[in-house]
């Protein structure tokens, strides 16, 4: 992590400063512009699946079976892209609308919500590119970093990651939820296992029923041209969601990380890490919508809860802040953005240097095609070890101090008679965003809202969308 290593522990801390001070001025400014803009998305989404769906019921006639592809194509690439993924963040969890939150939106994907949201939340972007940490550094498939082990299988990432993986992106997803390598490994019992099988198969029962059955059947004397029309959108978005994603996290520029790297990292080095690992690609409005706001994959990774349509906004910011200090702001055209440039390291005689990132062959931290057995190099070529942090201390008054009016920005004021306290995460806990501080309050379940008294811990700034309030195990009035 040049970049990190670069700065020292104050510059990192005053560079998540700046972050959570650009954060804080968005949530207190969020409010009747977001409502409607997500509002008037989920308007456009629904006019334009049941307009699709209208327009392949009579698709034996060309004409309407492209428009009614395109419509219902389009339709799923928003509901997936800027509706699910983002709601299923707790972006709009603040409004407290339970047909737009977190807790009760289902997506139009195979993968039960629930299990994405394990896999891509609490791991994904707690540990974003760590190698042996972020399962979605090659989707446990692909090698994608010059520090993870080559096998023999990876001469064919060429043929499974893009023309294969591509279109039967949804189905790879469902299956990699259900974390088969944790089973094997002794992390996740056969049971758990069982189970989380049985929720996909039960939600991809529905799904395939949906799409190739019901609405075909609906269709009368235009079945197949439907059901045709059906599969269509469905491998587009797919082919869509395939690119954004890989294009985001895996083309020139962004890095990957072991775990000594990380080893004691504060929540300004968490920051860091995420604006290294993450890459923008540059486009107008459009293409932000259909991406889902994540040709702004920095400031998402940075800021993963606030409102998707307040990126293009804080882009210049940030952008801003990681020139002032020297944090590299990874950003392409979309024309640009597939393709990988020579990694840290010299390449391998022979070997390429622009390989397409939509077939995983490459990556930043790669010298060469990760497909191929890493090369003999030089020592001095290696990246130098990060050097082991000593014990962190206990949090002092004045830090104490910052993180509550952290938390006054951040969230409304806690009720009458809740009290705030600290607690270390300490070894092996897992908390998003990796801090190794929590904000915890104790508190009483809000009149006619949804939490119920339940209780649950979280890092500021990514609390639980189930509860009113963010709340602990234990607090100070409980100790």
């Amino acid at each position: 992590m040049a970049a990190a290593l670069a700065l020292t522990p104050p510059e990192a801390d005053a560079f998540g400063q700046e972050l959570d001070r650009i954060r804080a001025d968005v949530l207190a400014e969020r409010g009747a512009e977001d409502t409607r803009y997500i509002h008037t998305l989920i308007t456009v989404h629904r006019a334009l699946e049941a307009g699709g769906r209208a327009a392949l019921a009579v698709s034996l006639l060309p004409p309407a079976w492209l428009a009614g592809t395109a419509m219902l194509t389009t339709a799923k690439i928003l509901e997936n892209m800027e509706l699910g993924h983002n709601i299923l963040h707790g972006q709009w969890d603040w409004m407290r609308d339970p047909a737009i939150h977190s807790t009760t939106w289902e997506w139009d994907f195979p993968t039960p919500a629930a299990a994405w949201k394990h896999t891509h939340n609490d791991l994904h972007h707690t540990w974003t590119n760590v190698v042996g940490r972020d399962r979605d550094l090659g989707y446990v498939a692909m090698r994608m970093s010059e520090d993870q082990p080559w096998h023999p299988v990876h001469l064919l990432q060429p043929l499974y990651g893009g023309p294969l993986l591509a279109p039967l992106f949804e189905w790879a997803i469902a299956l990699y939820d259900l974390e088969p390598e944790a089973v094997v490994q002794g992390r996740k019992s056969v049971r758990a296992f069982l189970g989380d099988l049985a929720g996909m198969a039960r939600k991809a029962a529905r799904q395939c029923t949906k799409d190739y059955v019901l609405f075909p059947l609906l269709a009368g004397p235009s079945a197949l041209p439907c059901l045709l029309g059906n599969l269509t959108a469905n491998v587009t978005r797919n082919i869509w969601a395939h690119t954004v994603i890989f294009c985001g996290h895996f083309p020139l520029g962004a890095e990957s990380f072991t775990e000594d790297e990380i080893e004691g990292e504060s929540r300004g080095e968490w920051y860091v890490r995420q604006a290294l690992g993450s890459a923008n690609i540059d486009g107008g409005p459009l293409l932000h919508i259909l991406t889902g706001n994540l040709s702004h994959q920095i400031e998402h990774h940075l800021f993963p809860d606030l409102p998707s349509n307040r990126y293009a906004e804080i882009a210049p910011r940030v952008r801003k802040l990681c020139e002032k200090y020297s944090i590299p702001y990874n950003h392409e055209t979309p024309a640009h953005s597939h393709q990988l440039r020579r990694g840290p390291w010299p390449a391998a005689e022979g070997s390429h240097t622009r390989i397409s990132a939509a077939v995983g062959t490459s990556s930043r931290s790669c010298a060469g095609p990760c497909m191929m057995p890493p090369p003999a190099r030089p020592t001095p070529h290696r990246r130098p070890p990060r050097t082991p942090p000593s014990p962190r201390p206990e949090l002092d008054e004045t830090s104490a101090q910052r993180w509550r009016r952290a938390v006054a920005e951040a969230v409304p004021r806690p009720p009458a008679g809740a009290t705030v306290s600290m607690e270390h995460c300490g070894p092996g806990k897992t908390t998003l965003g990796s801090s190794h501080w929590s904000m915890v309050f104790s508190v009483a379940p809000c009149p006619g809202c949804a939490c119920r008294g339940h209780i649950c811990e979280r890092r500021i700034g990514l609390f639980d969308p189930t509860l009113c309030w963010p709340s602990l195990a234990r607090a100070e009035g409980e100790q």
